[in-house]
């Protein structure tokens, strides 16, 4: 049960920020200077990395307060707590190491930044909403793919 809806989650959690890094470009110069080639590699791109960061968070989280995941309700809501709140901390940290430090990317006038660090919101919106969106689906979809089977 456990690596179904780990499985679930992974495609869940992979669709969802595809759409969202989809939506959020026009926030990033990227969107403005290159050419498509170079847009789509860095949606792929950062699509991909959200699916590693989010694995990582997931996997520490199950390490350190998942014993009854996702059976038990209250496990289910700490281990989304503390999936969030790792999630929001790298991007925080990546967003400012990328946007600030290394210059690798670089957001436009649209972006409302968030101190102390001027992190872009959309993405701190993105990490705020999506695992524990993600989480909540894929634990739902196995409830209704086993009502499907018993009407």
């Amino acid at each position: 049960m456990r690596r179904s809806v780990l499985i679930r989650a992974a495609l869940v959690f992979t669709g969802l920020n595809l759409g969202w890094e989809l939506l959020q470009l026009p926030l990033y110069t990227v969107w403005w200077t290159e050419p498509w080639s170079r847009i789509i590699f860095a949606l792929l791109h950062c699509t991909a990395g959200d699916l590693m960061i989010g694995s990582l968070a997931l996997c520490a989280a199950l390490l350190l307060v998942g014993q009854g995941w996702p059976r038990e309700p209250h496990t289910r809501v700490r281990v989304i707590v503390l999936t969030t709140r790792l999630g929001v901390g790298y991007t925080v940290a990546s967003e400012w190491l990328n946007v600030v430090v290394r210059q690798t990317w670089a957001y436009t006038q649209a972006m409302p930044r968030l101190p102390p660090f001027g992190t872009g919101l959309s993405p701190v919106l993105q990490w705020l909403l999506l695992p524990g969106l993600t989480l909540h689906l894929a634990a739902g979809l196995k409830h209704c793919r086993k009502a499907a089977r018993n009407p």
